[in-house]
């Protein structure tokens, strides 16, 4: 059985990336929740069956190629020098991972703000995370030959993503930060186990 040809006064999209900002347009102008998967498939010119080939549900729209971008975090953890002490060679790997050309960046902040404010994206958060957090906790025991059940791989983990998801919601606050800045900044806090410094209150 054939897909019902689908009339649209657009083009129809070729690629994961034109549907993305089909999709998010849709989700600026109506609301995430508002919007159906109908709603973007006959926006993009395409019908439905077509949309699931570019992806599984709305939230992985809004997600993006996250499969392979973890595919590329493992890669920047795995190229960290042996020498380096632990908590330098993660703080880079996060940095650079979360590094993008500058007209990207007003798409990724857009699809940050999604994931962050909206309750259904930050309900489906948590294997995505959790995947993350696996890589990170996978690190941390190899660097420090330990299993990754262990407390302190565990805790790094744990610390490392809620230390991103910070530095995150604070350059939303403001479009004038830079992300790799406050990454920078915040993953240096927490290397140094936020000892007192002259000066600074407790």
């Amino acid at each position: 059985m054939t897909e019902p040809a689908v009339r649209s006064g657009r083009p129809r999209v070729a690629s994961r990336a034109e549907l993305e900002r089909v999709g998010f347009a849709l989700f600026e102008g109506q609301g995430f929740d508002r919007t159906t998967i109908d709603d973007i498939a006959a926006s993009a010119g395409i019908g439905r069956r077509t949309f699931f080939r570019y992806f599984a549900s709305k939230n992985d729209l809004v997600w993006g190629d996250f499969e392979e971008q973890l595919v590329r975090l493992r890669s920047l953890l795995a190229s960290a020098p042996p020498g380096m002490p632990l908590m330098d060679a993660l703080r880079d790997a996060v940095i650079e991972f979360n590094r993008f050309d500058t007209h990207v960046v007003p798409w990724h902040r857009r699809r940050m703000e999604l994931i962050l404010t909206v309750p259904a994206l930050r309900a489906d958060s948590t294997l995505r995370y959790r995947s993350w957090r696996a890589l990170i906790t996978e690190f941390v025991a190899e660097r420090t030959g330990q299993p990754v059940t262990a407390p302190e791989p565990r805790l790094i983990g744990h610390l490392a993503l809620a230390t991103s998801i910070t530095a995150y919601e604070l350059w939303l606050d403001d479009d004038s930060a830079d992300i790799a800045t406050l990454l920078d900044s915040l993953f240096r806090r927490l290397a140094t186990g936020f000892r007192d410094e002259p000066g600074r209150r407790s």
